[in-house]
């Protein structure tokens, strides 16, 4: 029969949180780039304030878990994929594109992970697990398509570069949440977090430092720096906590099918201002896609 204790169920409830922040994520992080920040230089911000806060947070609860010399190299390489190729090809390509088509093509990640976790750590691909992303996959793109085919553009020749860079950050994402599993396993996931963090941090500086003297730094308006802070505390902090947390006592498919929720909690975001009215469509897509998430999740004891 299926179970959720309470630790499985808090991790539910962490990914979901990290979903819901990625959600908003979108239109946010669109308004900075790129007529306040470039988004190398955005992604600099990023980095550098999380891994700081990371770090902060180690000391004030006074972790000194310590990792091995040997898995350095390895949590180095998940820096690579986890942080640098994730966030530097989204923030690239999402400058390129359109918020909706990002949406779209970040919806492969499930699928991608179910495939890696397939190859690389022999999960089995079971009938259940694929019904359950196929369901929750055509819920989010029904909810992402209705009344925005004016938006859709992911073969436009205009858009095709950055909706190539959104696709290879999806491949970078996926292969991290499959990888980073073997270091959830062994160490603490706050001691994981912070390490790759430092990592990545190492990797992305390069990127942005040379477009920092462009920006008009004093020119940003307040509504901005908002903004940017909503995505260093919200979108890279607690969601890169949330998720730590999730992938400790989740599998990684599982976890990667909660990108689903995005597009749904856009549409009740939506509801609550007024911008939107409830429909058939939304029912049906919030329905299918609990049931995906479900059929994912599903173990027997």
């Amino acid at each position: 029969m299926y179970f959720c204790p309470m630790g499985k169920l808090k991790a539910h409830l962490a990914v979901f949180g990290a979903n819901l922040i990625y959600g908003i994520n979108y239109t946010v992080a669109k308004g900075v780039m790129p007529d306040y920040l470039s988004p190398f230089v955005f992604i600099g911000i990023r980095v550098v304030g999380a891994t700081a806060l990371f770090w902060i947070l180690a000391a004030i609860q006074r972790d000194t878990e310590r990792i091995d010399r040997k898995d350095i190299p390895y949590l180095a390489m998940l820096g690579v994929f986890g942080i640098a190729v994730n966030q530097l090809f989204f923030f690239k390509g999402l400058n390129l594109t359109t918020p909706i088509n990002a949406s779209i093509i970040m919806t492969t990640n499930p699928i991608l992970v179910l495939l890696l976790s397939a190859l690389i750590q022999k999960e089995r691909i079971t009938l259940l697990k694929t019904i359950g992303i196929f369901l929750a996959g055509t819920g989010a793109l029904l909810l992402l398509t209705q009344e925005q085919t004016s938006e859709i553009a992911l073969f436009n020749e205009n858009y095709l570069r950055g909706n190539a860079f959104v696709l290879i950050n999806a491949a970078s994402y996926g292969l991290y949440l499959v990888l980073v599993k073997k270091m959830m396993n062994k160490y603490h996931p706050m001691t994981v977090i912070r390490w790759v963090f430092l990592f990545g941090l190492i990797y992305v500086i390069p990127f942005g430092a040379s477009e920092v003297r462009a920006i008009a730094w004093g020119e940003i308006p307040g509504h901005i720096w908002a903004s940017i802070a909503f995505v260093v505390f919200g979108t890279t902090f607690l969601a890169y906590l949330f998720n730590a947390y999730g992938i400790a006592k989740l599998k990684p498919e599982v976890v990667s099918t909660y990108i689903y929720f995005q597009p749904i909690l856009a549409g009740i975001f939506a509801l609550a201002l007024g911008a939107d009215e409830l429909n058939r469509t939304m029912v049906f897509a919030g329905v299918a896609v609990l049931m995906g998430v479900f059929a994912v999740s599903w173990q027997r004891s």
